[in-house]
């Protein structure tokens, strides 16, 4: 076995830890944590896969920018621990098919689709590099915009819609 794969093997299984400690985790400001965990597993990933662009993007951009934003936004709510609530009794069963279907879903792709193609090469000089990322800021700014800023109204517009359903009423006064 190479360093590569011992590295990536070892990141997976802090990557899937961390998702699960996500996932089941009842204390909102842990399972943030958890996420941001998650984030720079992916980002070392993608240093592994020689892409030092995207993963300092992937720790500035989420790790940083949208972690610090959902921790905000929980500390603000005082929502940090979730209370107990009803499980309806259709719940169980459909998550237990659902994620039958996906494994189902994963093993035949990678059954059926993982087959290598051929070596990943490496950029062949440094400026080619700055060109790609010349081409990618223009490319983000110009085509990209508008899906940008509709994803950041709709960012928005759950940000509101959550301080809506957990704000509390007040008495109202005559």
């Amino acid at each position: 076995m190479t360093l590569d794969l011992i590295l990536f093997l070892v990141l997976s299984l802090i990557a899937i830890a961390s998702a699960l400690g996500m996932l089941l985790s009842r204390n909102a400001v842990y399972s943030a944590l958890y996420l941001v965990l998650n984030f720079v597993t992916v980002a070392v990933f993608y240093l592994l896969l020689s892409a030092p662009f995207i993963a300092m993007a992937q720790i500035t951009v989420y790790a940083g920018a949208i972690m610090v934003l959902f921790l905000f936004v929980i500390m603000l709510l005082g929502a940090d621990a979730l209370p107990k609530s009803e499980v309806l009794p259709w719940q169980r069963p459909l998550a237990v098919v659902l994620s039958v279907l996906l494994g189902i879903e994963a093993a035949y792709l990678l059954i059926t689709k993982a087959r290598p193609v051929g070596d990943i090469l490496p950029p062949a000089d440094a400026v080619n590099a700055t060109e790609n990322l010349q081409q990618l800021g223009i490319a983000l700014f110009r085509e990209y915009l508008l899906p940008f800023e509709v994803v950041s109204i709709l960012l928005l517009v759950a940000m509101v819609g959550a301080i809506v359903l957990t704000k509390k009423e007040k008495g109202v006064r005559n």
